[in-house]
């Protein structure tokens, strides 16, 4: 009896000893409100997966997508300040309320390509990251979503055309431009657009083309203009206290693949769009790329909606804004 007893306290603590070096030294809960099957969701999935291998388990971030946590999003900057999730992932432009230099990213034909998207990221980043450490946190990465194009009936090639649109839009800014092109903007949930359209109530939209494709739009509209009105970011951030808790390799680990996932997603936007836009055109939406002399006159016609930003923007906001117009030599 003995005997029995002996060996199955020295299996029992062989298994301990077996299990112990695989178990994860400090698990992360990660936050998401998107879908699983959105690329924001699968970008931090397969982070989390490269922080897991790199650390051999010791660091082990476990994604709750789909908004499981509870968390819409606006309040995620204080959520993670706070300590209430450790990291995550949230729309930069959703937060700005909280901090005003987040809003350069919501202005309307600031960037005119998907090149200029990324150099204001790259330019606005410093002060991007001196603001999130104000919030007691560390950004890892910034990916960014498909430009927000506009979905109408009828063709658009110059300005003039864009007069008496009906367009469903899904922020301020985009109101904004709407009226400055005279039309008239809709604020609609993304769940009566399609009824809005069929009616008649609307005849156009603001969306990125991932939208086009869930919305069925080549059912109730004939063309897409990739006019980048917007180009949304998002940013995946660590509190600071639980960042700092790690040993240093850890940390560096972090930077470090942080640096490589952004790099990832910025890649996969650019395929994810034109895959999305081909769907649209295989069922009928015709794509009318624009003029540069559309892109100019756009942007010269919203040029105080960005004014009216400056005005009240802080010292960071309106360096990272002159830097960057700087840099486009506008």
């Amino acid at each position: 009896m003995k005997r029995v007893l002996a060996m199955t306290v020295a299996v029992m603590v062989l298994a301990v000893f077996a299990v112990g070096p695989c178990a994860a030294k400090t698990t992360w809960n990660a936050n998401s409100v998107w879908p699983p099957n959105n690329h924001q969701s699968i970008g931090l999935e397969e982070f989390a997966a490269k922080v897991k291998e790199a650390t051999n388990g010791e660091l082990e971030i476990i994604v709750n997508s789909g908004g499981a946590l509870g968390y819409k999003g606006p309040e995620l900057l204080k959520a993670v300040r706070d300590g209430l999730v450790p990291l995550s992932d949230m729309l930069v432009s959703g937060v700005a309320g909280d901090e005003k230099i987040f809003q350069i990213v919501t202005l309307p034909f600031l960037v005119l390509d998907f090149e200029e998207t990324k150099l204001l990221n790259q330019t606005a980043r410093p002060y991007f990251d001196k603001a999130a450490e104000k919030w007691g946190q560390k950004i890892l990465y910034i990916a960014p979503w498909p430009g927000a194009g506009l979905w109408t009936k009828r063709k658009i090639t110059t300005v003039e055309d864009m007069k008496g649109l009906k367009t469903r839009t899904y922020d301020k800014n985009g109101a904004l431009v709407v009226e400055a092109t005279g039309g008239t903007p809709y604020a609609l949930p993304f769940s009566e657009v399609y009824s809005s359209l069929a009616t008649g109530l609307i005849d156009s939209v603001i969306t990125s083309t991932p939208t086009g494709v869930d919305g069925k739009f080549w059912e109730v509209l004939q063309y897409y203009h990739p006019l980048n009105i917007t180009v949304a970011t998002d940013m995946v951030n660590v509190n600071l206290k639980a960042f700092n808790k790690l040993d240093k390799e850890t940390q560096e680990t972090l930077v470090r693949l942080g640096k490589e996932m952004e790099e990832i997603m910025w890649q996969r936007v650019v395929e994810i769009d034109k895959e999305k836009e081909a769907i649209c055109n295989q069922n009928g939406i015709e794509t009318v790329p624009p003029s540069k002399e559309l892109l100019k006159a756009l942007a010269e016609v919203t040029e105080s909606i960005r004014a009216d930003w400056l005005k009240d923007a802080p010292q960071d906001a309106k360096a990272a804004y002159a830097d960057f117009m700087g840099k486009v030599a506008r």
